[in-house]
């Protein structure tokens, strides 16, 4: 089965008509994208937008052998002109199935959001699943992974989550995103989050071959993310991990009896993070890692937030803050819980990204304490990233990679 994608780009296309925004910009060229369509092996042909048949025309096809035309959601602004010899558009109710002239079976997928998402079967048994944009599968169950998932990834990871806890994507499934708008940056930005996902993005006009074999995207097992304060780095943390079932966030910074503030910002991150997330409070952070690895029936990624408060926690333990107790021992004992912590994370099966503060770049704290602090928070993320395949800083809310 063959699949052309005559557009890519959310249904107002990029760049938005007289949107000054950077990212429309910057959508010029090869990064324009006209809404999505998709043609399938030139006799279905999913959403109908303006110029579909020069998209075809340029891509190297032709609309005359289509047979089928579906819509997967409500299309604003004047009616489409449906191009000469093309059958009329139409959308299928969800669960009903449908038999083309081609042998291509479509059934309607029901969605969570207004649209119809398509899963189609060919006549040699390749299957294919299209989503609606902003759309993402309602009450997914069980059953043989999809060889292609073609959906709104950008907009809704947690989509591509809820398609791989139901077994319906694996590790054979080419996972392709479209509904591209402009609130993702283009190019090398674009292709690093999609990639964080296991999913890619293709120009418009792009024909794939479903069910033929490509390497998937690495997604890194262990990522430590960088930043100084309010950059950004607990959001592109949560990024990476949005796409996944299972997460256990593990909150090392408990709770402040008293602190409105500390309430607020712990407040702020519950909200961002999905629902389906689990949330553990504790600075015991060895037996997590300890745990079996997410394909081998474990306890799912873990996302870390933050080593910089875990190790104020192992500070405390050790007495480390007064001269004459790290002196006599505290140094000692907090360079042996962090020897065990970058053990475990060197030994664990599991899908790891910790969130840390970067510091010392220029302000020397007054007190011995305050500098112990730094010095060994240093330390610590020097060790902590050895052991990681990538390693990220982020700044002012761009993630530059360091490694990976």
């Amino acid at each position: 089965m063959e699949l052309t994608l005559l557009g890519t780009g959310a249904p107002e296309g990029l760049p938005v008509p007289g949107c000054p925004c950077a990212v429309c910009s910057a959508a010029r060229g090869e990064r324009a994208r006209a809404a999505t369509a998709v043609l399938v092996d030139g006799a279905l042909l999913l959403d109908l937008t303006p110029g579909a048949a020069f998209a075809a025309a340029r891509a190297g096809h032709s609309l005359s052998g289509v047979r089928q035309v579906l819509l997967t959601h409500p299309h604003d602004g004047p009616a489409v002109e449906l191009p000469p010899g093309l059958p009329a558009a139409g959308r299928v109710p969800d669960g009903q199935e449908l038999t083309l002239i081609s042998g291509h079976r479509v059934r309607a997928v029901p969605m969570d959001a207004p649209g119809t998402g398509y899963e189609v079967t060919a006549p040699d048994g390749e299957r294919l699943l299209y989503l609606p944009p902003g759309g993402a599968v309602a009450g997914a169950r069980g059953a043989a992974p999809y060889d292609m998932v073609v959906g709104d990834f950008c907009g809704r990871p947690d989509a591509l989550a809820r398609l791989r806890a139901a077994g319906l994507v694996g590790s054979g499934t080419d996972v392709v995103a479209v509904h591209i708008g402009h609130g993702v940056p283009p190019g090398p930005e674009l292709e690093r989050r999609l990639a964080a996902g296991g999913a890619r993005a293709v120009a418009d006009g792009t024909t794939l071959s479903v069910g033929e074999y490509r390497a998937a995207p690495d997604v890194p097992r262990r990522t430590l993310v960088l930043g100084g304060a309010r950059s950004g780095k607990s959001v592109e943390a949560e990024r990476r991990l949005e796409a996944f079932p299972g997460v256990v966030y593990v909150a090392t910074g408990g709770t402040r009896e008293g602190d409105p503030d500390w309430a607020a910002r712990v407040g702020l991150h519950r909200e961002r993070r999905p629902a389906s997330w689990r949330t553990e409070e504790t600075c015991e952070l060895v037996p997590l890692l300890r745990e079996a690895g997410d394909g081998d029936g474990g306890g799912g990624p873990l996302l870390i937030d933050c080593l910089a408060l875990w190790l104020t926690d192992a500070m405390d333990r050790v007495g480390a803050w007064d001269d004459d107790k790290w002196a006599g021992g505290g140094g000692r004992a907090l360079r042996e819980r962090v020897e065990e912590l970058v053990a475990a994370v060197r030994e664990t099966g599991r899908t790891v990204v910790a969130v840390s503060n970067e510091v010392g770049s220029g302000v020397v704290p007054a007190t011995s304490s305050g500098r112990r602090f730094r010095d060994e928070l240093g330390r610590l993320n020097a060790a902590f990233a050895a052991e990681c395949e990538q390693v990220l800083l982020v700044v002012a809310g761009q993630a530059l990679t360091l490694r990976g």
